[in-house]
């Protein structure tokens, strides 16, 4: 099973259970379940990062935590946890470095604007104005790059900027 896959279906599996949770009939319960839930992820989150530092700490560490952080899997859960080693607008700029190639065989390119409380300002470039498939084609692929290496991104924001010289903000929520 792929990273991507595996990290997919134990997401779904969380996800589940909260809603299960949520929807018990006893308040206190769904309160003490929610306060084990974040005190198992913060437990999580130090013990993570005690890993991490250790791990830079020895020789040929750096490399590994860097070969780490590649793995999708691990990079989603030390972005969970607000600990990822490559700072968000590393990994954004590198998914857009990604994607670019698919976009110029298209007629297009991305900027990006600003990162700010989760959310990824752009500015997209060329495509056809007129064919609005193309337009959102290009968003969907931008979008992919960036949620697949910083799943912690909130929403994404594009600002087209066709030929035609006109603009439009688009928001794009994690669904």
């Amino acid at each position: 099973m792929t990273a991507t896959r595996e990290f997919s279906r134990r997401s779904e599996r969380i996800e589940e259970l909260i809603t299960r949770i949520e929807g018990s009939g006893d308040p206190a319960m769904r309160a003490v379940a929610s306060e084990l839930l974040q005190a198992v992820v913060e437990l999580h989150g130090v013990a993570l990062e005690r890993i991490l530092e250790a791990l830079i700490e020895l020789p040929g560490g750096q490399e590994a935590t860097d070969r780490l952080a590649t793995d999708e899997l691990v990079s989603g859960v030390l972005s969970l946890h607000g600990i990822h080693p490559e700072p968000l607008e590393t990994r954004v700029a590198a998914a857009l470095d990604e994607a670019r190639p698919y976009l110029k065989s298209h007629g297009g390119d991305v900027e990006l604007a600003a990162i700010a409380e989760g959310t990824v300002h752009l500015r997209l470039h060329g495509a056809c104005g007129h064919c609005s498939s193309s337009a959102q084609t290009m968003k969907s692929t931008v979008e992919q790059a960036i949620y697949r290496v910083a799943p912690e991104v909130v929403s994404i924001i594009t600002d087209e900027v066709p030929a035609a010289a006109h603009s439009d903000l688009v928001t794009l929520q994690v669904n």
